[in-house]
């Protein structure tokens, strides 16, 4: 079977002088793309590099594939960006790996995914969302509980996520949140901080999709207020721990797998995905969000996880290829 591979390169993404040093943070090295390119390579699959952007375009059009394994993040500051790769392979009739176009859009929105996980009967922490400086003047912080996270509304890989972005009153909420509107370009959310366990829960497969594992990330060095920063993740070696499967309670484990699994239903999501939560101290896990499109390099939490639970990268990459094509009856048995 012929694969194409999609995927935007950090090197092949232009960014403005003035953009964020976290700017190029959700795309990935030439490293990770040559190792999934690999593990596809090993299970018998030829393999055709698409790239992403104007040149995803072009060869899209000038190569036959047969499936499409897709990584791709799209370009731009819409929240949009990640179905831009899926939405022109449907409108060509391409089969593809991963959640179709209106998933990632929505999982994107951190603040409408949550609104459809807590209508899923998925608790999350309290949050409001501004769009511009002239809302935020209007926001009212009564009732608001304090502390506090500020992120951006539309970004993944912990993008805007630092270890200064709790915040303890509504004055520097609302400074945070000035200097996040001013540099993403996006809308921006304060959400309730939820002391406690942070946790990731990877899934893959559909009809019905299994908890692959679930990892608690520890601090190595004790904080009133740990939070999985884009710093931590540059430097996670020396800063966490991680623990696979994760030492919680039975009950703690089974409510985070019946969350995952209605928040990974509600939302669409597809083939595979990556969740977050925070559990608090009395075992409620809050949802904060899903990666519908999860990293896959050799540093990614879903494949430390998977490697944790006895999963080869390959056999990551194959479960991923199997799912997407379990969806497709043109490509069972290819």
């Amino acid at each position: 079977m012929r694969i194409g591979l999609s995927y935007d390169l950090k090197q092949a993404v232009a960014v403005e002088h003035t953009a964020p040093d976290d700017a190029l943070e959700e795309y990935d090295s030439s490293e990770t793309v040559e190792l999934i390119a690999a593990a596809l390579e090993t299970t018998g699959h030829s393999v055709v590099m698409l790239g992403g952007g104007k040149e995803f375009l072009a060869n899209i059009l000038g190569h036959n594939v047969d499936v499409v394994f897709n990584i791709a993040e799209g370009r731009g500051r819409h929240r949009s960006r990640e179905a831009q790769v899926p939405a022109i392979l449907e409108m060509l009739g391409i089969p593809y790996s991963g959640s179709d176009p209106q998933c990632l859009t929505i999982c994107l929105d951190k603040p409408l995914a949550k609104k459809l996980a807590v209508l899923a009967g998925v608790s999350t922490p309290e949050w409001q969302a501004v769009a511009d400086r002239d809302e935020l003047r209007l926001t009212p912080w009564s009732g608001f509980g304090f502390p506090a996270i500020v992120k951006p509304a539309y970004e993944g890989s912990s993008k805007g996520i630092r270890s200064s972005s709790v915040v303890n009153t509504p004055e520097q909420a609302t400074e945070a949140m000035e200097t996040l509107l001013r540099q993403y370009g996006q809308p921006v959310m304060v959400e309730e901080f939820i002391a406690g366990d942070e946790v990731t829960v990877g899934m893959v497969g559909n009809s019905p999709p299994k908890v692959l594992g679930m990892m608690r990330i520890l601090p190595k060095t004790n904080q009133d207020y740990f939070i999985y920063s884009v710093e931590v993740k540059r430097d996670y070696q020396r800063l966490v721990d991680y623990e696979c499967p994760a030492r919680f309670s039975d009950q703690v484990l089974e409510r985070l797998r019946t969350s995952s699994l209605r928040a990974f239903q509600a939302l669409g999501c597809r083939d595979f995905a990556r969740l977050d939560f925070r559990v608090s101290p009395e075992g409620v896990p809050y949802f904060l969000e899903v990666n519908p499109l999860p990293g896959l390099g050799r540093h990614s939490d879903l494949v430390i996880m998977a490697q944790k639970m006895g999963w080869s990268h390959q056999e990551l990459i194959a479960a991923v290829l199997d799912a997407a094509r379990r969806r497709y009856p043109q490509c069972v048995g290819v």
